[in-house]
């Protein structure tokens, strides 16, 4: 008889304001990803333990915020949890960046299974602090980790994630520097909040955190898609989840203006326009990494010269975009 993974929660960091809480995350068997392996074959098997998770379905759970409060959850069908509570005075309970930590747990206390960690899981939410002047939403492959996106077939999009740990994986060019200057704002101390918006599937969550540490982004949510609607064809009429996730930034934050970063490779220049134009005043800049790839470049160079409601700008390096930046009165 095989024996039975314990079980953890994976709590992803999310977002709210001073009266709404809002995490999300996942209940799974502890598959054992050593994120320290290196060699191919281990980067291997943990690709598919990351892929082939076995999800706690319908269970409870609880978060118990700092000061007590508990708030109860139910796992859906793929193990995923989104705990939404109005609450008051949640500013209080952060750190000077704005951080709200808060402790997982399943709540029924007659599982018949090892639970790790005595059954206490960390987790943490972002609220933006009141010295944020803007937020940023950033795409990340390719806008700030080498990736393939447009590689024919995107082979390499492939190769990269089975094949390459996180930490081998190379970020582009003094974009955490950016980031950095970004999040400190024109003071140097606003706080300004960062969250990588990903086409990739929650999957490769712990993956991706570990990338952004390990080549000292600055610390925000990344919010990600289900497996299941990264596999199935969406309607034609629907939004990308990408733009979903921007849409529902602004509508959380309605007093804050964002930065969008992205790449001129897939369909960031769309959505990002698409954004814009429905929130002019909203929208302070746009920046598009260059792709290598001469037919996508023409099609962008195309929009971005004949786009006036936002500043566009298609950036070949860091310097450029930290230059035009400052000139802006974003960093310093």
């Amino acid at each position: 008889m095989f024996k039975k993974d314990p079980l953890q929660i994976i709590a992803f960091q999310g977002y709210g304001t001073d009266s709404h809480f809002y995490a999300r995350g996942r209940a799974l068997e502890d598959e054992s990803i050593d994120l320290e392996a290196q060699k191919i074959w281990h980067l291997a098997i943990n690709t598919w333990k990351r892929f082939e998770t076995d999800e706690i379905k319908h269970v409870a759970i609880n978060i118990k915020l700092p000061n007590n409060t508990v708030l109860k959850g139910t796992t859906d069908h793929n193990g995923y949890y989104k705990v939404e509570a109005n609450l008051e005075n949640l500013e209080a309970l952060t750190n000077d960046e704005g951080w709200l930590p808060f402790e997982l747990s399943y709540s029924d206390v007659n599982i018949k299974r090892t639970i790790q960690n005595d059954n206490r899981f960390p987790g943490e939410i972002l609220i933006p602090s009141t010295k944020a002047k803007f937020g940023v939403a950033s795409d990340i492959d390719d806008t700030i980790l080498h990736t393939g996106v447009v590689s024919t077939l995107k082979w390499k999009v492939i190769y990269n994630s089975i094949f390459k740990h996180a930490k081998n994986r190379s970020p582009l060019e003094g974009a955490a520097d950016f980031y950095h200057r970004l999040h400190r704002g024109a003071s140097g101390k606003n706080a300004n909040p960062i969250f990588y918006v990903s086409h990739s599937p929650w999957n490769l969550y712990r993956y991706l955190e570990l990338f952004l540490k390990q080549n000292n982004f600055p610390k925000g949510p990344i919010l990600l898609r289900s497996l299941s609607n990264f596999l199935k064809k969406k309607p034609q009429d629907e939004k990308p989840q990408k733009q979903k996730e921007i849409l529902n930034l602004l509508k959380t934050y309605p007093k804050l203006p964002f930065i969008l970063i992205g790449d001129s490779g897939e369909h960031d220049p769309d959505i990002y326009i698409e954004i814009a134009e429905e929130f002019p005043d909203r929208i302070l800049a746009i920046y598009l990494r260059s792709v290598k790839h001469k037919k996508r470049m023409l099609r962008v160079k195309g929009i971005v010269e004949n786009y006036k409601t936002t500043p566009i700008l298609l950036v070949e390096s860091s310097k450029q975009a930290i230059s035009h930046a400052r000139e802006n009165g974003f960093v310093k």
